[in-house]
């Protein structure tokens, strides 16, 4: 299996450079961080055959030393209406990490590495317009006062922190905003978010899974005692802190380690933390081509995320074929999941599950 710790998260050799993204401060910002990097002039972000090109088996490489910088183009904000009301346009995409179960599209080669966009400005006017022209938010299971807008759907904004100040300014941005919230689920715990002042207006949502799960499945990712450690942390800084039980993956012994893993979070959180927790829970999705390129790097996770026996196949909301628990199982280990929360935290209100 390969080791999460091993090597830093981060230690960008190459930079694959859109040249517009050099004409803005922000651009030119991480550049200056990273002296030392190659940088490789790309026409697009998203068209780069190197990162194509990679040997499958040297899947992480590329998540550690390749940094991919460009401009972000279109503005769209989507409805969501599970994590967050709109899907933000995003101030990055890919991952330094490497989730065996990860979801987010590959466009750029199978492994994804992170793009930062530098027009930072353009994104938090637009987030800005986009929330100033709504209305008075209708209570629902997202948030019951302000429109919620996720910012991280296809990365992890605690990583990207520390390539750049765009999450820096995401805070800030969403505490002028008086209707509306950020949103970003992590895995990587990053200390320098404790200083962003964000004065409730930015909601984290902390990543959890039993242990010796994620150390099989959460490759590159901050263990899940730091995860938990960092909670009260994140709260006393000033955000909203909710938990992401994500993804619930079915192996034999799986209500014992997740109800262990409850009983670690009851005891470390304070009352203050207990009083405004909410819960997401997503069984796992997995498909077959994520299934392929997994073998090629670790086989091991496979064991459990491909499971034909237990799976069928379900069309997604963008038209990809995924497999999913069986309907009829579904249910049933979902209950047993909620009852499970409900008697070892009652206070967890769950926001939505499926």
């Amino acid at each position: 299996m390969p080791d999460a710790r091993a090597a830093p998260l981060l230690d960008i050799r190459r930079i694959y450079l859109e040249a517009a993204a050099e004409a803005h401060p922000r651009g030119r910002e991480i550049l200056a961080r990273f002296p030392a990097a190659e940088r490789i002039p790309v026409d697009s972000h998203w068209r780069i055959p190197a990162l194509r090109e990679a040997d499958p088996g040297e899947f992480l490489r590329p998540k550690r030393e390749v940094l991919v910088l460009g401009v972000k183009k279109g503005m769209t904000f989507r409805p969501n209406g599970r994590s967050a009301d709109f899907i933000a346009p995003s101030t990055s995409n890919g991952c330094a990490m490497a989730c065996a179960y990860c979801y987010v599209a590959r466009r750029k080669g199978h492994a994804n590495p992170v793009t930062v966009f530098a027009n930072i400005e353009a994104i938090a006017a637009a987030t800005a317009r986009h929330a100033g022209r709504l209305g008075p938010k209708p209570p629902n299971q997202v948030d019951p006062r302000d429109w919620v807008y996720d910012l991280g759907e296809n990365g992890d904004l605690s990583v990207d922190a520390l390539i750049s100040d765009n999450v820096r300014d995401l805070v800030a941005l969403f505490r002028t905003l008086p209707n509306a919230k950020g949103s970003f689920a992590t895995k990587w715990v990053n200390p320098a978010l404790l200083d962003y002042d964000p004065q409730g207006r930015t909601r984290i949502r902390m990543s959890l899974m039993p242990a010796g799960l994620a150390r099989l499945l959460d490759i590159r990712t901050a263990p899940v005692a730091e995860r938990i450690a960092a909670i009260p942390e994140l709260h006393r800084a000033g955000y909203e802190v909710q938990v992401n039980f994500s993804p619930v993956v079915l192996r034999e012994g799986w209500e014992a380690e997740w109800a262990a893993l409850f009983q670690e979070l009851d005891a470390a959180l304070p009352a203050a933390v207990k009083d405004q927790l909410a819960a997401e829970i997503i069984m796992l999705t997995h498909n077959d081509a994520l299934h392929a390129v997994n073998l090629a790097w670790h086989p091991k996770a496979e064991a459990l995320l491909w499971r034909p026996d237990l799976q069928e196949e379900k069309q997604s909301e963008g038209g990809q074929t995924n497999l999913r628990y069986r309907s009829g199982w579904k249910g049933r280990w979902l209950g047993r999941f909620r009852d499970l929360l409900a008697a070892h935290m009652p206070y967890c209100r769950v926001r939505y599950a499926f």
